[in-house]
This record gives C-alpha cells, sequence and structure tokens, in this order.
C-alpha cells in the first residue's frame, strides 16, 4: 500500500464513518473501481481508531461528566442529579452488549456479501433517514416543543430500555452498507430521543464497539505488517483522525437542524448506479 493510497483510504473512512454514508460500503466500492488489494482488516480497524480519537476530542467533555457520575456511583456518593446520566450509562452497557452479539453473529457473512447487496444497504440506510426524521418531526409537532430548544438541550439523557434498542440499531450497522451513525440515530431518533442527544449518544456508542473490534482482531497485528508500511498506516490515521473531526463537526450542526434526509439525495443514486453498474 502506498502513502497516497494510505492517506485516500484514511480520509475516506474519516468522512464517511461520521457522515451517515457508510464507511464500510464506500471503502467496499472504492476497492472494487480502483482494483485495491484487499484491505487490511487490522489497518481498517487503526482507521476506526483515529476517528475513535476525533470523537474522544469532540465529545470530551461529555464523556468526561459521565466518567465523574459512573465514579461518584461506584464510590456511593451519587447526587440526585446524576439519574439520568446514570440511566445513559446504563443504555450505554445495554446498546453495546447488544451490538456485540450481532457483532460476532454477522463478522462471518460480511466478507462474503455481494457488491450488489452493499449497494442496497445504501438505500436502506436512506430510508432509515427518510422516516425517521419525517417520525420525528410529527413527534415533535404532536407535542407543540419548541425544536430549537430542543436540539440544544445539554443533558444528555436516554433510557435503559430506549440504548437497549438504539444498540439493535447499530447491530444492524455491522453490515456493509448500512451506515453504523446513520441506523444509530435513526434508531435514537425513532425511540423519541432528541436530536442532539441522539447525535451524542450514537458516538458515544461508537467507543466500545471500535475498541472491541480492536481488540478482537490485535491478534492479527503481524499479518498486517507484512502489507502495509508503518508510514502509510501512520498517514492514513493522521487523515483518518482530521477528516473525522470535521466531519462530526458538521453532521452535529445537520442533525440540529433535522436534515439528516439530505444524505438520502446522496444514498439512494449512488445505491441504484451500484446496483446497476457493479
Amino acid at each position: 500500500m502506498t502513502i497516497f493510497q494510505g492517506i485516500f483510504l484514511g480520509i475516506l473512512q474519516g468522512v464517511a464513518e461520521f457522515l451517515p454514508i457508510s464507511s464500510s460500503g464506500h471503502l467496499a466500492i472504492v476497492q472494487r473501481l480502483f482494483n485495491l488489494e484487499e484491505i487490511p482488516l487490522l489497518f481498517d480497524i487503526f482507521l476506526h481508531l483515529a476517528t475513535l480519537g476525533a470523537v474522544v476530542l469532540f465529545f470530551w467533555k461529555k464523556i468526561w461528566s459521565l466518567l465523574c457520575v459512573f465514579g461518584r456511583w461506584l464510590c456511593r456518593r451519587s447526587k440526585p442529579e446524576d439519574s439520568a446520566a446514570l440511566g445513559t450509562i446504563l443504555a450505554l452497557v445495554l446498546g453495546t452488549a447488544v451490538t456485540g452479539v450481532f457483532g460476532l453473529v454477522l463478522s462471518d457473512l460480511i466478507p462474503d456479501l455481494p457488491i450488489k447487496i452493499v449497494c442496497c444497504g445504501f438505500i436502506v440506510t436512506a430510508l432509515l433517514l427518510i422516516f425517521s426524521g419525517w417520525l420525528e418531526r410529527r413527534r415533535v409537532a404532536k407535542k407543540n416543543i419548541d425544536m430549537q430548544g430542543e436540539a440544544e438541550s445539554s443533558q444528555l439523557s436516554v433510557k435503559p430500555l430506549q440504548g437497549l434498542l438504539i444498540g439493535f440499531a447499530q447491530g444492524i450497522g455491522v453490515l456493509p452498507g448500512i451506515s453504523r451513525s446513520g441506523s444509530t440515530i435513526a434508531g435514537a431518533l425513532l425511540c423519541g430521543v432528541n436530536r442532539s442527544t441522539a447525535g451524542e449518544f450514537s458516538f458515544l456508542l461508537s467507543i466500545p464497539a471500535i475498541l472491541g473490534a480492536f481488540l478482537l482482531e490485535v491478534k492479527d497485528i503481524g499479518q498486517m505488517g507484512g502489507t502495509v508500511g508503518v508510514i502509510p498506516l501512520v498517514a492514513g490515521c493522521i487523515a483518518a483522525f482530521i477528516s473525522g473531526f470535521f466531519a462530526l463537526a458538521l453532521l452535529m450542526k445537520i442533525i440540529r437542524k433535522g436534515k439528516l434526509e439530505w444524505f438520502a439525495a446522496y444514498l439512494i443514486p449512488v445505491g441504484i448506479l451500484g446496483i446497476i453498474l457493479l
């Protein structure tokens, strides 16, 4: 793998990992179009770790707040105002457990998926974004909620049952073509979570999922060393971190405006063209 390929794949991973367009699906298509050799699995995992760094940097205040609440709970010094955060922590644990089950069950199926099925996943993601956005607007209108005020709420509060269902949605996002961020954000909106919280919870939920995938695949580090040089790997990770951070900042603005359907205008044509041409 060349340095240019490493940077290109890093930028693609960083942008597509956060924007709801499926990074794994786009990597599969790029690999097919440009006749790239199979991307080593651990290289892909390291790119995910780079984007994970972008998540931690972007949401460090939320993460620190949850860690403080969890620490007080362990020391049995919880405050009354910690109840919502403790519920969110439990929701993260339950969502991670469900995602882990999906990952173990589907991991053997992912490499064998035909490219046309991957392209169908783009269309499924688009439909999820359209339907969840429509349902969320109906919910807001029915309750006569100030949409701007709700979107800017600073409290991260997700119920355990909602976390379980959102974890189910993230598990589906394991499949190439189904966007992880798109499916989890859509799942959160369908569960009644407000826009801003849906985006934040989706990316916080990605942290244990990415770390878990890394730990499962770290045994292949010797195999990766023979096919990917250190310089392309480092260049790809830096590119993924920088592009991921800015893509995440852009997506959070789009989420707060309730405009996730914009991505459907891209995903549906790409999915249809892929089915026809690939």
